[in-house]
């Protein structure tokens, strides 16, 4: 239940979806006269949310704390026991009907976890990603296992969960595929600013950490102050920001993650676990 409700809940809070039907909604109410001065309102809010939403920097300042919560993974780091790559990189319905990889506006994920594979050829790899639709489909590690040769992975080190719909089932499902032991420290890679969920997670599901950021839509703390030269692009991060900030409420208090906004581990943590 959880599931398809989420989806549908997201649809209309949506920021882009809700302006769009405030506007259309205030212009139906302008025919009614006793009504006029709540549909003038209506629609002049569906107007200016995507005006602002669209245009201004609003969409960045949204965006940046959940992109800068975790710092790039650095070069010199110790070799993790394994890697995890969520899925929602790859359209699994036209890589099927294509017979070829067809990534997304998160390729990042995949094209990364080949590059890792081979820069921690003893690590475990770990691929997790089923259907994100409703009424199902075709698997994103069913996709990864079909075209591994394209995508560059080892097809003999896959480790692929197929079952997943959301982050908290990444998490759950993976820790019961590889089992994971305390001291044990796995690198995490999904997009930045889907990072702070997914880490509180799998940290939830018995795994320590190290994040491995991708798939950045912003530059830094400088595009707090940058306007969008198309709306679409606007619209699309404050989409993606208002998802994320909303799924951090409701997973902290389903109980899927302990922190309403996961951090790093502090350093002396960090380096205790890992020694």
């Amino acid at each position: 239940m959880f599931f398809p409700l989420s989806k549908v809940v997201y649809f209309l809070i949506t920021p882009s979806n809700f302006f769009v039907f405030a506007a259309l909604a205030g212009l139906g109410l302008l025919a009614a006269t006793r009504l006029r001065r709540a549909g003038l309102g209506l629609a002049g809010l569906g107007v200016m949310g995507l005006a602002l939403g669209g245009l201004s920097p609003l969409s960045e300042i949204v965006l940046l704390p959940l992109e800068q919560r975790f710092a790039p993974y650095p070069a010199d780091a110790p070799a993790p026991v394994g890697i995890i790559v969520l899925g929602g990189g790859i359209e699994a319905g036209l890589s099927e009907a294509r017979d070829q990889v067809v990534v997304n506006d998160a390729g990042e994920r995949p094209i990364y976890f080949a590059d890792l594979a081979r820069r921690f050829p003893e690590a475990r790899l770990v691929f997790s990603g089923g259907s994100g639709f409703v009424g199902g489909g075709t698997p994103e590690a069913d996709i990864v296992s079909w075209q591994a040769d394209a995508l560059g992975l080892p097809r003999t080190r896959l480790i692929l969960e197929n079952r997943s719909r959301n982050t908290q089932e990444n998490a759950a499902f993976s820790a019961a595929l590889v089992h994971p032991k305390p001291g044990e420290r796995w690198l995490l890679v999904t997009s930045a600013w889907h990072m702070p969920r997914a880490v509180g997670c799998f940290r939830q599901a018995g795994f320590t950490i190290d994040a491995f950021p991708v798939d950045y839509r912003t530059r830094g703390w400088r595009d707090a102050a940058r306007f969008n030269g198309f709306a679409s692009d606007g619209l699309l991060q404050l989409d993606l920001a208002t998802k994320e900030w909303i799924g951090l409420v409701v997973y902290r208090i389903a109980g899927y993650t302990s922190d309403w906004l996961p951090e790093p581990e502090p350093p002396a943590a960090s380096g205790s676990a890992s020694r």
